[in-house]
């Protein structure tokens, strides 16, 4: 099948107008001028006045909480934390179930085709893989502070439920949840292990958590000093605590970053972690700016994710409001680097560039079409300003939105 559209845009090259794209199976064969591709014999699809651009990557989620919604108020990220692992203990796998479900419906219908899930209740793999076009990369989390289990135990079984899921689709990585709620032996010990697996963890997401591990001193200090040991904590920032654990790497997704050094940034850059920034959750949370500059400058790998319904003020979890928040923060970036952090870098980030996040022979043919009437070099400003979309490909099966 070849699809025409007034325009492609491969986000990995300049936006085509009047163009095609070749599809063969369930993969991109060809991308290109309508010109070119047009004496191809096979099956036309002209969707007519669109943006044809790659399915959006949410690099960072949690699925398992679309149900859940925490009223922002005043409460601190400690209450949060508090409240939400209340919430979660009121919830039975189905209740887990319904939830995610509900979330990958969001996604779907908003453009996203590829998300990086943090997957807390593993027991709903792979049957929620099944009934969602998502491609979705699923963390399994690992804490222990409330568990009591050894690290050694912790790690063993997780690695044991990932061995177990296979799926052509989708795919799998661990995600230690944080420092405050892991132990440093459990970080050690997974770095030693899983060398070569994808791995996600949530570093210097709020004051409390720098306080907590610069100064031993805080909220989140004095309320996790009641269950766990807080030896490791003291004359250091998160993310020098988790390069001491052996986990910067390449293969390495660290999430929110919003409390950065300036000797943080330059050890992420050095290490070519990948960095996801969440724009409304960031907001919700009142957070100080994001260090997106400093970052940038570094060299950091920069990606975008929505987090979860349970730290946020919106009604649904949309890549293209993340975008839009993070374009009115940052009105300096231009829209090619923004639309690049919601595709080919948070692809990167995965681990899954050359299949998703660009518009390439031998990628997913995985494809947003946006209604636009304009020209090409207006394209990359009238994506990210859309409120609406037409349809969405994944594997090169089209599904209108409603």
């Amino acid at each position: 099948m070849i699809l025409r559209a007034r325009i492609v845009l491969p986000i990995c090259g300049p936006a085509i107008e009047d163009g095609a794209i070749l599809v063969t199976g369930d993969r991109i064969g060809q991308v290109g001028k309508w010109s070119e591709l047009k004496a191809a014999r096979t099956k036309v699809c002209d969707l007519g006045e669109v943006v044809l651009l790659p399915g959006l990557v949410n690099a960072h989620c949690h699925l398992d909480y679309s149900n859940l919604k925490i009223p922002r108020a005043k409460k601190s990220f400690t209450d949060w934390v508090r409240t939400i692992i209340r919430r979660k203990n009121e919830w039975a796998v189905d209740d887990y179930r319904e939830s995610w479900m509900r979330g990958a419906r969001m996604l779907e219908k908003t453009g996203t085709t590829t998300v990086g899930d943090i997957e807390a209740v593993p027991e709903l793999l792979p049957s929620v893989w099944r009934e969602t076009r998502l491609r979705v990369y699923s963390f399994l989390e690992m804490t222990g502070v409330a568990s009591g289990l050894a690290p050694q135990q912790i790690l063993a079984d997780t690695i044991a439920k990932e061995s177990k899921l296979k799926s052509s689709k989708n795919y799998t990585g661990l995600s230690p949840h944080a420092l405050y709620s892991t132990v440093p032996e459990l970080l050690k010990l997974t770095a030693a292990r899983a060398k070569k697996m994808r791995i996600t963890m949530h570093i210097a997401e709020s004051e409390a958590e720098m306080q907590m591990y610069g100064r031993r001193t805080g909220e989140l200090f004095e309320w996790l000093s009641k269950f766990r040991d807080m030896s490791d904590c003291g004359g250091m920032t998160p993310v020098q605590a988790v390069h001491r654990a052996g986990l910067l790497r390449p293969n390495f997704l660290a999430v929110h970053g919003n409390y950065l050094t300036r000797d943080d940034v330059q050890l992420l850059a050095k290490s070519g972690t990948s960095l996801v920034h969440c724009p409304s959750s960031h907001a919700y949370f009142g957070h100080r700016r994001f260090p997106y500059q400093q970052l940038a400058r570094a060299g950091v790998n920069i990606c975008l994710g929505t987090d979860s319904m349970a730290s946020m003020a919106g009604r649904e979890l949309n890549m293209f409001t993340e975008m839009e928040q993070f374009a009115r923060t940052y009105p300096s970036v231009s829209p090619v680097k923004i639309l690049r952090m919601a595709t080919h870098n948070g692809a990167r980030a995965l681990g899954l560039l050359g299949a998703v996040g660009e518009l390439r022979p031998g990628c997913f043919a995985d494809f947003v079409a946006v209604p636009f009437r304009g020209k090409a070099r207006d394209s990359h400003s009238a994506v990210l300003g859309t409120k609406r979309i037409d349809g969405v490909f994944t594997g090169g099966k089209y599904r209108p939105v409603k």
